[in-house]
């Protein structure tokens, strides 16, 4: 199958096998994201050897199935491997032989072990096997390459990139792959047929972020209202217990991770760690490890305000699936049909538009003409004025000026209204007195529609329209 929009990953694939080196690649990122998708299509299953982790079976379990991959591709023995050891030298003499297969358009051994989190089970040797078919052969074949990868974020970060033992410094490349972004949902739609409007692929954003799996599940000839009440409202729809199985797949069982997602959903603007903390979650390693991997894995963004520094950062729930789960699954909506549409619809879709734009910053700085312009974007509240003001974004520019922007979301053009002047005016005062900036504040709009000008509009600098998000 076609591989869309993703460009940059094609291009460091490219790179890695022209090296000429051997490599060991770490591919990594959030469940249904689609990782094994591009690593199977790239290579076009031209693999000298590939097996995956069988999800929550034991040792013996996972030496089984990848014996039956070995005996796939020429394995001699015919008994299950007695452990990962035995299992890593079967492996070996199969890439040794003379009959091993090569990848024609690279020439390369191209070995890829997909959920290798699974493999590495309790009281399992697999780490210290694959280190040592690493590091004391695989590293010297110039011609091969080793591609791992897993949903389990937390395994791959703490025992491969940021290993202290084995596996230290011996990843040569590793890809984070990351969701979509609305531009590239837009690709994704086109080439599936689906035949939406950029209005409807909005609405889809909302809902399912850039998460291709999840749009590979629309109908062409449903609305987004009934894919939406088909896919996470019906008891048998194929998202329906989605959320809690995110967190199953990517994180340890004890971590706090969905208790941070949970306490950080009620704050739109976000959280520092000390609010966190006070929120009920234990201070300590595996707070601070939950925070790393749910920005590693595109939950959460991390920011500090200005005048602030890195150690003061906040985070900030940004996944469109997962808020959306929080707000309305689990019993809280049952008929997102008899939903759809009322008044409470439309506010949630005005909050779903910020999160929508915080995904797409980089199509914010593109049509401001700033996408080479050093960045710090954040989301800001008042602590002093009265009565309280809240920014949706920050940009917060290295060349003296700060976009002050305000996200609305319009079901036609937006015009800004003399109480809403006000109100922009009382936001922009109370930003510059509170934080005490010296840099030029530019009144940024960013609307998902069109931008219809009139006598309270002097007030905007510059504004971007709902067509500039998908560039």
């Amino acid at each position: 199958m076609e591989i869309v929009a993703r460009k940059n990953e094609i291009e460091l694939l490219d790179s890695i096998v022209d090296s000429g080196l051997p490599e060991f690649v770490a591919i990594y990122g959030r469940r249904r994201v689609g990782k094994t998708f591009l690593i199977r299509n790239y290579f076009k299953e031209r693999f000298s050897f590939y097996a995956s982790g069988v999800n929550n079976r034991p040792k013996k379990d996972q030496l089984k199935s990848f014996q039956n991959k070995l005996l796939e591709y020429g394995c001699e023995k015919k008994s299950v491997p007695s452990d990962w050891f035995d299992a890593f030298d079967r492996l070996r003499a199969i890439l040794e032989s003379d009959s091993v297969y090569k990848d024609p358009a690279t020439n390369r051994r191209v070995v890829f072990l997909d959920e290798v989190p699974w493999m590495d089970g309790k009281r399992s040797d697999f780490r210290a096997a694959l280190d040592l078919f690493w590091n004391t052969w695989a590293s010297t074949q110039e011609d091969l390459l080793l591609i791992i990868c897993g949903s389990a974020t937390s395994w791959i970060i703490k025992y491969v990139i940021k290993d202290t033992g084995g596996f230290y410094n011996r990843v040569t490349n590793q890809i984070h792959l990351l969701p979509f972004s609305l531009g590239e949902c837009e690709v994704f739609a086109s080439k599936r047929k689906l035949n939406l409007t950029r209005r409807q692929i909005m609405e889809y954003y909302m809902v399912f972020g850039g998460i291709p799996y999840y749009w590979s599940l629309l109908f062409r000839n449903q609305s987004p209202m009934q894919n939406v009440q088909r896919l996470l409202f019906e008891d048998n729809g194929a998202l329906h217990n989605e959320y809690p199985s995110l967190f199953r797949s990517l994180f340890s069982v004890k971590g706090p991770h969905r208790q941070i997602v949970e306490i950080l959903g009620k704050r739109a603007g976000g959280m520092v760690r000390k609010e966190i903390i006070d929120s009920g979650v234990q201070a300590g390693k595996s707070l601070s490890s939950a925070l790393e991997e749910l920005v590693e894995c595109g939950f959460l963004r991390r920011f500090y305000h200005i005048g602030k520094k890195e150690r003061d950062s906040a985070y900030q729930l940004i996944d469109p699936f997962v808020l959306f789960a929080l707000n309305f699954l689990g019993g809280k909506v049952t008929e997102w049909s008899a939903f759809y549409g009322t008044p409470a619809y439309f506010s949630w879709t005005g909050h779903a538009f910020e999160t929508l734009c915080l995904n797409n910053i980089k199509a914010i700085k593109r049509s401001l003409g700033i996408s080479g312009v050093v960045t710090n974007e954040y989301s800001w509240r008042s602590s002093k004025s009265v009565p309280g003001a809240q920014i949706d974004l920050v940009i917060e520019r290295r060349d003296g000026v700060i976009n002050v922007c305000e996200m609305k979301y319009a079901e036609g053009s937006f015009a800004i209204s003399p109480k809403y002047e006000t109100d922009l005016r009382n936001k922009l005062n109370a930003f510059r007195l509170e934080t005490g900036t010296k840099d030029a504040l530019h009144l940024t709009l960013v609307v998902s529609g069109e931008f219809a000008r009139n006598a309270n509009a002097d007030i905007v600098i510059s504004f971007v329209v709902g067509e500039e998000l998908f560039a």
